[in-house]
C-alpha cells in the first residue's frame, strides 16, 4: 500500500490556496492508495509532520508552500535511514528549489506537469545538525537578510534580499575566517561567503551558475575584499555569470567545508532563514533524496 502525506502551509498561495490544495489532493489520489493532508499552524510543523511520516514508513511526502516549508519538510526526512520520496508545490516568493529543478512556478502548471513515475535523486546539504537545499550564506550581508521581514519578502521577492544586502556593502565589514575545505586550512578575509548547492539562490541563477542538483559538490563562493572598493568591484561578478576565475571572487567546488571565527560572533543564513552561529561544518550528501519533478524538467548530467 502506497501512502502519501500532503503537508499544506495555508498561509501560502493567496486566495487560490484552497483550490490548489484540492487539485493537488486529486492528483495524488489518482496515484496513491491513501493521501493524508495536514495543515501547518506554526514554524516547525512541516518538519515534525515529515518526520512522523518518515517514522511511519510513508511512501512519499509532499509539501505545499514556500522555500521555508520545503526546507522544513526536507529536514524532517533527511536525517533518517529510511527517506520517503519527496515532492512539492511551489507557493512562495522565491521558490529556489523549483527553479533549480525546472518546475513551473505557476501552481496549476506545476500540478499538471508533476511526474509521479520518475523521481530524481538529488543532493542535500548538511550544516551542523540541519539540512539545506540551496545556500548557506555568511557575512554582514546575510546577517542583514536575517532581518528582512516577511511582508518585504512577499512584496519584493528576490529584490528584498538584494536591497537589504546592498545597504550593508557600505559598512565594509570584513571578517577573518578560519576556512577548512576538504582538509585544506587557511585564513580568509572576506565580507561574504556563500556555500551553494543549486544554481538558484534567492531567485538569482548566476551566483553558482554551474551548480547542478546532482553533481555531488558544494559550490563555495567568496568575496576577496581587502577594501571597500574591492567589495564594490566584486558585486557585478557576483550577480553575473563571472563567478569562476574573477579577480574579485573566489570559487571552488568542495565536498566539505568548516568555517569558523576566532574573535567574533556571526550568524549564518540557511535557505533564506536565520541559521546557526559560527562555527559551521558543511558537507554534501550526494543523491540523498528522491524528488518528484516536472515532466518538462531536463535531466542534468552527473559527474
Amino acid at each position: 500500500m502506497k501512502d502519501a502525506l500532503l503537508i499544506v502551509n495555508p498561509a501560502s498561495g493567496g486566495e487560490k490556496a484552497k483550490a490548489y490544495e484540492t487539485k493537488m489532493q486529486q492528483k495524488l489520489s489518482d496515484h496513491f492508495d491513501k493521501v493524508t493532508v495536514k495543515h501547518t499552524k506554526e514554524a516547525g510543523d512541516a518538519k515534525a509532520f515529515a518526520r512522523e511520516a518518515t517514522d511511519d514508513g510513508y511512501h512519499s511526502v509532499f509539501a505545499m508552500g514556500g522555500d521555508g516549508t520545503v526546507n522544513e519538510a526536507i529536514n524532517g526526512i533527511s536525517g533518517q535511514s529510511y527517506r520517503p520520496r519527496f515532492g512539492f508545490l511551489p507557493l512562495g516568493t522565491v521558490n529556489d528549489l523549483a527553479r533549480a529543478l525546472d518546475i513551473p512556478l505557476d501552481p496549476d502548471q506545476a500540478i499538471d506537469s508533476l511526474d509521479l513515475d520518475h523521481p530524481k535523486a538529488i543532493d542535500v546539504g548538511q550544516v551542523n545538525d540541519a539540512y539545506f537545499m540551496n545556500i548557506v550564506a555568511i557575512g554582514n550581508i546575510p546577517e542583514s537578510i536575517n532581518n528582512v521581514d516577511d511582508k518585504a519578502k512577499t512584496a519584493l521577492g528576490p529584490l528584498a534580499y538584494f536591497l537589504s544586502g546592498l545597504k550593508q556593502v557600505v559598512t565594509n565589514t570584513s571578517y577573518t575566517f578560519q576556512l577548512t575545505r576538504d582538509g585544506k586550512e587557511e585564513q580568509l578575509k572576506s565580507s561574504l561567503i556563500l556555500v551553494g548547492l543549486t544554481n538558484s539562490i534567492g531567485g538569482f541563477d548566476q551566483l553558482t551558475a554551474n551548480a547542478k542538483v546532482d553533481d555531488g559538490y558544494l559550490h563555495l563562493v567568496y568575496i576577496k575584499d581587502k577594501t571597500f572598493f574591492d567589495t564594490l568591484a566584486a558585486l557585478p561578478s557576483l550577480f553575473s555569470a563571472e563567478t569562476e576565475g574573477s579577480d574579485q571572487l573566489g570559487y571552488e567546488r568542495v565536498k566539505e567545508v568548516h568555517i569558523a571565527l576566532e574573535d567574533a560572533s556571526l550568524k549564518s543564513n540557511v535557505d533564506g532563514d536565520e541559521g546557526d552561529d559560527l562555527p559551521l561544518s558543511i558537507k554534501v550528501l550526494p543523491s540523498h533524496i528522491e524528488v518528484y519533478t516536472s515532466r518538462k524538467s531536463e535531466t542534468t548530467d552527473t559527474e
